[in-house]
């Protein structure tokens, strides 16, 4: 998940876009027709996709948020202030509030 859609000041909200049930049936599909060499690299990608779709969509969020301070060289405290900022430099559309959701859920699954 490269970004995150339907950010404004105006939103406070976050949708998130979840295809990996689509790129799972994909590599299923490969795999079923592949060479013995190809196996097992596949067989790793379905794992892979599979235990990302798994995920809940806040544990989503919470890695976005994680990967977007990590963009911004953000090392500190999830849980400060600081943190807030580094997101909202991130990601400038971001309200206030929902920077402050997002760190929330950040926060509370810790990846």
């Amino acid at each position: 998940m490269a970004g995150i859609t339907g950010l404004n000041k105006k939103n406070n909200f976050v949708l998130l876009i979840r295809d990996a049930d689509v790129v799972a049936a994909a590599l299923r599909d490969a795999l079923a027709d592949a060479s013995p060499e190809e196996r097992p690299g596949l067989e790793r990608a379905v794992a892979l996709v599979e235990s990302t779709a798994a995920a809940t969509e806040v544990e989503l969020r919470a890695g976005w948020v994680r990967s977007r301070l990590a963009a911004v060289g953000f090392t500190g405290d999830v849980s400060s202030v600081a943190a807030v900022k580094a997101l909202r430099q991130a990601e400038p559309r971001l309200s206030l509030l929902a920077a402050v959701q997002l760190q929330k859920e950040a926060v509370a699954h810790p990846g």
